[in-house]
């Protein structure tokens, strides 16, 4: 198990609603619901019109029992007709401000949408496989309706996988053999949907020879993993990565195992044997997990981190999308100021080095460079901190690697009007917060989009569709030299250079 570190504790609070709520579940029409014969079953879906959706079908075994805390083991077959027209259970989660809890650990599901009448058909579309964020903690793929991506021609898939402990605990007692690989867990389970895909894309008229793997947020994070996964080579031919560089540097099984030994204790296993931890009731579980989590090198799944693989070019050699917001951490900064701990001068840099997880010469360093006088208040100046420190300069690094070894394109989205849909206002505006980007890419309902973002969100979507087309979106490769960076803003995109400098890419790299 591998903790997130201090500047990413607010990151487990999102479960990523962002995209507006629950997909919708459109009745089946009487006279046409579709049929698929999948490597499963039959299953019924649902046809909603432009698009037919196939919704809960399993993927994987249900991870429970002596199951818990194994690799994902084949999915079991089914007779007769199978109902495609309601989502399966999302994955055990704590409740959130932003996300419904569950203690389901019999979650390893997915959906399918495809344009109306495609499935079966010979042309292949384009398939694109959603990784939902949350931390590694919590989120579903429930809450993604991808309705408006299909519109432009493609299969979209989204996926339910294990999450927090359940998903990532790392701890000796669960190896296979002594020192052996443990945690990962909902990686693997990614890459169990991923060979699902391969095998059944075609029956749901998409192409399994060109799949391309988004995600933001815990979910972008997880694209890079597959990225450097010797494990996930051939199973996708492209990647997006959505605000997902925030976490290069990943702790080694030993300490990841080392933070598994105390959450055993914590759980009620101080034998810290594997029956004990298998026998240990899910809202225990749920009640003693961190807020938090990220991969760690297991020697398996992974077998390097993130940033070296990425710097080393041992990744997968396919066209890579790489983004951020402009105002990443404004979104956390907030959630703090709604919980009663507001930023202000006096505690501005106690707080840039809880943030960050520095000491407090080095915050002090940092509020120089950052200082209050700078900003139209103390919580922009915080989330100015944490937008570059966090994710900015790192997706910069990202796509410095990538750029290397594989046709890449940068983004930033910088609308920052963008709707805030889920949280009351606060004393400062949200601007381009973390997440605010996914309500332009997926259906949302009664967003207050004004026309220029409406034209806004169409760009974005026939970006992301054509890349998954073409393996190129619409705007010109990133490279070292000319540092072009698509500014995604209303009236209209624009191509910048100015990235690294406008987020001070250059001091994060001497201070960190």
């Amino acid at each position: 198990m591998s903790r997130a570190t201090p500047a990413l504790a607010l990151v487990a609070t999102l479960t990523m609603s962002l995209a507006g709520g629950t997909a919708a579940s459109a009745n089946p029409a009487p006279d046409r619901a579709p049929l698929v014969v999948t490597s499963g079953g039959v299953v019924r879906g649902v046809d909603s019109g432009a698009v037919d959706r196939f919704l809960g079908m399993p993927y994987a075994a249900p991870p429970v029992g002596a199951s818990r805390w194994q690799p994902p083991g084949p999915a079991p077959r089914w007779s007769g007709v199978r109902d495609g027209s309601a989502f399966a259970p999302h994955c055990a989660q704590p409740g959130g401000p932003f996300g419904i809890p569950s203690t389901s650990e019999d979650c390893l599901y997915l959906n399918v949408f495809t344009p109306s009448g495609q499935a079966n058909r010979l042309h292949r579309k384009p398939v694109l496989v959603w990784i939902h964020g949350g931390a590694l903690v919590n989120g579903a793929s429930t809450q993604y309706d991808p309705a408006k991506l299909v519109g432009n021609g493609v299969v979209v898939v989204t996926i339910n996988y294990r999450l927090g402990a359940l998903g990532f605990l790392a701890h000796p007692a669960l190896a296979d053999a002594p020192g052996g690989p443990t945690g990962n867990y909902g990686l693997m389970d990614q890459q169990a949907a991923l060979r699902w895909v391969a095998r059944n894309a075609d029956r749901f008229g998409g192409n399994p020879h060109n799949v391309t793997i988004f995600g933001e947020s815990a979910g972008g994070l997880s694209v890079l993993s597959h990225l450097v996964s010797p494990g996930s080579r051939g199973l996708f031919d492209r990647a997006v990565v959505q605000s997902g560089g925030y976490a290069l540097n990943l702790a080694s099984q030993s300490g990841a195992e080392a933070a598994g030994a105390a959450y055993a204790s914590a759980v009620g296993c101080p034998d810290q044997t594997a029956a004990c931890l298998r026998g240990r009731p899910v809202q225990s579980l749920l009640a003693a997990q961190g807020t938090g989590y990220q991969p760690n090198v297991d020697g398996r799944t992974l077998t390097r981190s993130i940033g070296a693989a990425l710097q080393a070019g041992d990744f997968a050699r396919v066209p890579v999308v790489n983004g951020t917001t402009r105002d990443e951490w404004r979104l956390f900064v907030g959630l703090n100021e709604l919980s009663g701990v507001p930023v202000t001068a006096e505690n501005y840099q106690a707080r840039i080095s809880a943030t960050l997880g520095v000491p407090a010469p080095v915050a002090a360093v940092i509020a120089a460079r950052y200082p209050v006088t700078a900003y139209p208040s103390p919580a922009e100046a915080l989330g100015a901190v944490g937008t570059d420190a966090i994710f900015a300069c790192p997706g910069r690094t990202v796509s410095e690697a990538t750029s290397r070894f594989v046709p890449t394109f940068s983004y930033e989205f910088a609308d920052r009007g963008a709707p805030m849909p889920f949280l009351p206002p606060v004393s400062f505006p949200y601007g381009a917060f973390h997440a605010a980007e996914l309500q332009y890419l997926f259906q949302t309902a009664a967003v207050p989009f004004t026309a220029d973002q409406q034209r806004l969100a169409s760009t974005m979507r026939q970006g992301w569709t054509t890349f998954a087309r073409f393996g190129t979106p619409l705007w010109p490769r990133y490279d070292s030299t000319t540092h072009r960076v698509l500014t995604l803003a209303p009236p209209r995109p624009h191509v910048s250079t100015d990235f690294a400098t406008a987020h001070q890419c250059d001091f994060w790299a001497a201070v960190r």
